[in-house]
């Protein structure tokens, strides 16, 4: 792990000192650059940063993540001030299902329950009766009556992994997906655990470049042995337990990085160098110190559209809360 030069230094330094000056704490994505990890309070997956944005007592919120999320933290603390360093930092995924779609669709299908990924905008969820993260997508929609139809969206990779795992078949799925890592197929991971025999296979399924694995495990296309769905706490935990040295991570390349600091002496493998987000990487430490200096970019809700939409992220919380460590 590379040592931070001393003007990082002095700029991470910088960074915490306005955020205490200013009560502000720093949520970060799993999958951020490491020097944006390093100097968060908190780094974590949608649901737990989710979480944190619900309980802290700060005065500000600054989210190193992508669009979407900066609005969940809006809605849940509508009394706060939420910044995101990059307001270009959004989702190919979000972008797949807008607020009029989700509107025709639900027009189509009057008596369903509608429960849409946590990728999505606020609009979209003000439209939905619950959100999922990948992590507990599966029990969501176990919590619905099952003779309720489902529109579940926008990752439709996620969405026929649920419908395989719950069996059911009134699940009406949406056809989207994350444009940037859709590519990822089950010989990319086989030529990636055959480099490195007896590896374990983690996958993190909170982004939408890995649902596309679940899907290829459960229906048995990629070898099932020495293979772990698991959330971002679950990775760790593992990595961490494990007797085992080396491990092949089907997930955003960030995540690498918190890894070799809870486990070192580990080897972690991801399955393609390509798995990155262009949008998480846009943060960088500058718009970050930018950020807190100027107090931009603020992403404000407007009232009635956050009511709508915090019942859909609640009811998703609660859920995560039940037996389940994010």
């Amino acid at each position: 792990m590379a040592l931070p030069t001393s003007t990082e230094a002095s700029v991470a330094q910088r960074i915490r000192d306005l955020a205490r000056e200013k009560n502000a704490v720093i949520l970060a994505h799993n999958y951020q650059i490491a020097p944006v990890q390093d100097v968060a309070d908190f780094v974590g997956d949608s649901l737990g940063l989710s979480q944190q944005a619900a309980e802290t007592r700060a005065d500000v919120i600054v989210f190193c993540g992508v669009h979407f999320m900066a609005e969940t933290a809006s809605i849940l603390s509508p009394g706060k001030t939420v910044l995101i360093p990059d307001l270009e930092a959004g989702c190919s995924l979000s972008d797949t299902l807008t607020h009029k779609q989700l509107k025709a669709w639900k027009a189509r299908y009057p008596d369903a329950v509608v429960v849409t990924y946590v990728n999505t905008t606020a609009a979209v969820k003000a439209l939905s009766d619950y959100c999922c993260t990948s992590s507990n997508a599966v029990k969501v929609v176990r919590s619905i009556p099952e003779e309720k139809p489902i529109l579940f969206g926008p990752d439709m990779f996620l969405g026929a992994y649920v419908s395989r795992v719950t069996g059911r078949k009134n699940l009406h799925i949406w056809a989207g997906e994350c444009h940037v890592h859709a590519a990822v197929r089950p010989k990319d991971i086989a030529k990636a655990r055959e480099a490195h025999p007896g590896s374990d296979f983690l996958i993190h399924p909170e982004c939408g470049c890995v649902t596309s694995c679940m899907v290829y495990l459960k229906d048995k296309d990629i070898q099932a042995d020495n293979a772990y769905i698991t959330s971002t706490e679950g990775m760790i935990d593992h990595v961490v337990g494990s007797p085992k040295k080396d491990f092949v991570v089907a997930t955003e390349t960030g995540i690498l990085h918190r890894m070799a600091k809870e486990a070192p002496g580990k080897f972690f493998y991801p399955v393609s160098d390509e798995m990155e987000c262009k949008y998480m990487k846009m943060i960088t430490m500058d718009k970050l110190l930018h950020s807190l200096e100027a107090g931009v970019h603020e992403v404000k809700v407007p009232p009635d559209l956050a009511e709508r939409a915090r019942l859909p992220i609640e009811r998703m919380i609660a859920i995560g809360r039940e037996g389940t460590r994010d």
